[in-house]
């Protein structure tokens, strides 16, 4: 009986102990004031002036964190928010400060990611003791305009490194609660999820999923058009914390640099935040994803499918009369939002297994459209089947070759290893994305435009022609110009 007792007393005791190591473990998560038990998301945050400020280690103790934020708007999917603010500790921003990029352009006060290292325990306790007290505010983003395919210029918006850090924090706290949310056939900008991603969704859509119509629609100018009123109400459906809100507004109203004068943004948000494709998802799911899944579909007479990245989205229907029904609503609904539609680039096509038949029967050009990039036309595969095809679209083909030669013609004083480096880096990502099924042609056609680009432009760094054709072919052969060697299989046989 006493060895049972001992037994018993021991398991109490170690229960005891794991509860006071767990209350512990609470009360270094939750920062709060010093000599005060409390917490909340009204307290400041914790002095760690005794202890040293956590490495690249601190990922294991706010992974577990978020981890409990995950599972909790899995559980509970319409319950509200209203103490989260606290996940922005010291710890929190280490590992915020890890993943930001160091080659990435500085914002406005020219502080780059390695000179911001410099004192960082300062620096973050710094931050994070003015986001508690509500005297952070940052600072306007960084103009700068980067050429389309079209031609045209997209405006970007470069916040300071100091704005990227928080931005990622908040990010790294509400994505796990949009997560939980958002819906499959979202593909942009979510951990897990790619461009290649959207494709395969959007090729088992019209290979298995009973596709007859698409509508290719486009959105103008979307990240220059979100309604900040709009998007904090939107927030507000899963978030309550004031402070939290506080500090996403903030982040919206920052304003911007524009030939150094400061302009305010009373609407959209900029590209190149790092907060931006989050809250474009978040404007997109109530404005398109909640509205396609809960009102347009159940009315479908056949199927429907959408697949959406960020901004730019397709729409496949079995039935002509739901394909026209949604293009006809669709610039309503998007109009209640602030939003409207690119009517030159929005339209109804046909286009799937029997396309190809029923365009030569009317005598109609067979339909093609554009994806993030690609090209899609009907055609038919080894065997006779109907089968998708994928090249690069017309457009960004002529781009991609632009962007190469510019950087080769200012560039090409450098040593010849480096120029050869740099465009090898250049060719590799361009084949890491574009290497998909059936755009073998278009990868090499995109190879033989850089090599006689190079011909042309190394030609130029003297009076005297350095190559001739045929001595040009054996140099690239001898220096190694990148060639793609493999391609992604975009037509998924299991599905999305």
């Amino acid at each position: 009986m006493l060895a049972t007792a001992g037994r018993g007393m021991s398991d109490e005791a170690k229960s005891r102990e794991r509860q006071t190591a767990q209350e512990k473990s609470d009360r270094v998560i939750v920062p709060s004031r010093p000599g005060n038990s409390g917490g909340g998301k009204d307290a400041t945050p914790t002095t760690r002036s005794e202890r040293a400020l956590p490495g690249h280690s601190a990922g294991t103790a706010v992974n577990p964190r978020l981890d409990r934020i995950t599972e909790r708007a899995r559980r509970r999917p319409i319950e509200k928010y209203n103490n989260i603010f606290h996940h922005l500790d010291v710890e929190l921003m280490t590992v915020a400060f890890d993943e930001l990029h160091a080659d990435r352009a500085p914002g406005a006060d020219g502080v780059t990611k390695d000179e911001y290292a410099v004192g960082l325990q300062e620096r973050l306790h710094d931050v994070v003791g003015r986001l508690h007290s509500r005297a952070f505010h940052p600072l306007p983003s960084r103009r700068h305009m980067i050429p389309k395919a079209n031609g045209k210029m997209r405006p970007l918006g470069i916040p300071t490194l100091e704005d990227k850090l928080v931005q990622r924090g908040v990010v790294k706290v509400l994505e796990r609660i949009y997560e939980e949310e958002f819906h499959s056939f979202s593909y942009g900008f979510r951990p897990g999820k790619g461009c290649h991603d959207a494709l395969k969704a959007l090729s088992w859509n019209i290979h298995r999923g009973r596709c007859g119509w698409v509508v290719e629609a486009d959105i103008k100018g979307f990240f220059d058009h979100v309604d900040h009123g709009h998007l904090l109400a939107m927030l507000r459906h899963r978030v309550s914390d004031p402070a939290m809100l506080w500090l996403v507004e903030q982040f919206l109203r920052a304003g911007v640099l524009v030939d150094g004068k400061r302009l305010d943004t009373e609407r959209g948000t900029p590209q190149g935040g790092v907060i931006s494709p989050l809250l474009a998802n978040i404007y997109l799911h109530h404005v398109l994803d909640e509205w396609f899944a809960r009102a347009v579909k159940p009315q479908c007479r056949g199927a429907a499918h959408l697949v959406r990245y960020a901004d730019d989205f397709v729409a496949t229907f079995e039935q002509e009369h739901d394909a026209r029904r949604f293009f006809a609503a669709l610039p309503g609904r998007l109009g209640k939002f602030g939003l409207e539609v690119a009517p030159e680039k929005t339209r109804v096509l046909r286009f799937g297994r029997f396309s190809r038949r029923d365009a030569a029967r009317l005598d109609e050009k067979a339909a093609v459209f554009d994806f993030l990039g690609f090209q899609h036309r009907c055609g038919t595969s080894r065997k006779g089947r109907f089968k998708v095809k994928w090249s690069t679209a017309p457009e960004k083909f002529r781009a991609k070759v632009l962007a190469m030669k510019d950087w080769i013609q200012h560039n090409r004083t450098l040593p010849l290893a480096a120029i050869w480096k740099t465009v090898n880096a250049k060719l590799a990502g361009h084949y890491a994305y574009y290497s998909v099924s059936d755009n073998w042609p278009k990868l090499l056609a995109f190879r033989t435009a850089t090599m006689w680009i190079l011909y042309k432009w190394l030609n130029r760094r003297g009076q005297r022609k350095s190559f001739d054709p045929s001595t040009w072919i054996a140099y690239v052969d001898l220096m190694g110009l990148a060639s793609p060697v493999r391609v992604v299989a975009i037509l998924n046989a299991v599905g999305p």
